[in-house]
């Protein structure tokens, strides 16, 4: 009998795409990306519609041919591979079940085109309903699921014959917040289970950072940054990832002074502040910086802040756990503020005084022009 799922050996492949091109006509939909994925990683292609993202799964999956470069599974070039034997799994946002077919003969679909023995598909089966906790569905049709039922039936029909890579294709746009946060968490830990490589779709900045070892930040058909979720986000290299992958403030400006460990940056308005010291920083230099809102606190002027204003606020928005307030400073520079609502923003209301400030090294620069 063929082993369990959680019983089998981890087998998720390395993927090594290089140079991966492709062009319809004029239009450069991925442009030369380099990406490597390792074995057992869950990587996302996270960026907006018509970035490249889909195309670079199609493109893995064997659904569009590249028009140039190379997709190494295990060091073997499957660029020129028919896709059913490829032996990679795929999940789509529309669940793609038969209709027709119960819940036990859409899973063994992969399975009987592969010949798999009836004892062996029922095994395997049986155990894949396990793994996503749906014993007892397995005479049901996709009708009588709901969508995430019906969501975890394709995870189930996707991952039955353990394939070494698995694609999902925004494949939790279609269920409600609550549950798609559910699965987000159910997906992640099912694949730490069996040890699969997983690369995600999806333009989703949340569910990018809740589930992902590694993202690939995409624009244009090219990957702008990749690392890992914490990084990506503390450490932005470029204003599109500051403002994809999160919220940010921009504050542009010029260095006016550079001292040991910090340089002061002065905008057009005239407002100075101060950010870490960089090797090789002049004064003169043009610098951008992202500032994440809930970097920046409404301060009585004795916290561990290095900048600090008083503003005027000017919008207020409550969110439950969070509050967020836009506050406009004396130069005319307007800040974005986030807070979490237990922490003393109740009595802080349209048009109020506050003091805000941050602390130094929470400044990003994702742009630095020298101007000598």
């Amino acid at each position: 009998m063929e082993p369990g799922l959680l019983e089998r050996e981890r087998t998720g492949a390395r993927l090594d795409l290089r140079a991966l091109t492709k062009h319809y006509g004029a239009v450069v939909a991925v442009d030369a990306i380099d990406l490597i994925i390792e074995a057992g990683e869950f990587i996302t292609l996270l960026g907006p519609s018509g970035s490249g993202k889909t195309t670079i799964m199609l493109m893995i999956a064997g659904f569009v041919e590249p028009t140039a470069g190379q997709i190494l599974v295990d060091d073997i070039d499957i660029a020129g591979v028919a896709p059913e034997r490829r032996n990679i799994g795929m999940v789509f946002q529309n669940y793609a079940l038969f209709p027709h077919m119960t819940v036990f003969d859409n899973i063994a679909f992969p399975l009987k085109m592969r010949r798999w023995p009836k004892d062996h598909i029922a095994a395997a089966v049986r155990d894949a309903l396990g793994i996503v906790r749906l014993e007892g569905f397995a005479e049901r049709y996709p009708r009588e699921l709901s969508g995430g039922q019906q969501q975890r039936v394709a995870l189930s029909r996707a991952l039955v014959y353990r394939p070494p890579v698995l694609l999902m294709d925004e494949p939790l746009g279609a269920l409600d917040k609550k549950l798609r946060e559910e699965l987000q968490i159910e997906i992640k830990h099912i694949q730490s289970q069996l040890g699969l490589t997983v690369i995600y779709v999806t333009h989703d900045q949340s569910e990018a950072l809740t589930m992902s070892d590694r993202i690939a930040v995409m624009n244009h058909g090219n990957i702008l940054q990749v690392g890992r979720p914490e990084r990506l986000y503390r450490l932005p290299a470029s204003p599109f990832v500051a403002d994809f992958l999160g919220d940010s403030n921009f504050l542009t400006g010029t260095i006016v002074a550079v001292e040991d460990e910090h340089d002061v940056v002065e905008m057009a308005s005239s407002l100075r502040f101060v950010i870490p010291h960089f090797d090789g920083t002049r004064p003169g230099d043009h610098v951008e910086c992202a500032l994440r809102p809930e970097y920046v606190v409404l301060t009585n002027g004795n916290g561990s802040v290095d900048n600090v204003f008083t503003a005027r606020v000017v919008e207020r928005i409550y969110l439950g756990e969070l509050t967020k307030f836009r506050v406009e400073l004396p130069s005319g520079d307007t800040l974005t503020v986030s807070q979490q609502t237990r922490l003393g923003s109740h009595g802080v209301e349209d048009g109020q005084e506050v003091t805000v400030g941050w602390a130094c090294g929470d400044a990003v620069v994702v742009t630095r022009d020298s101007r000598n």
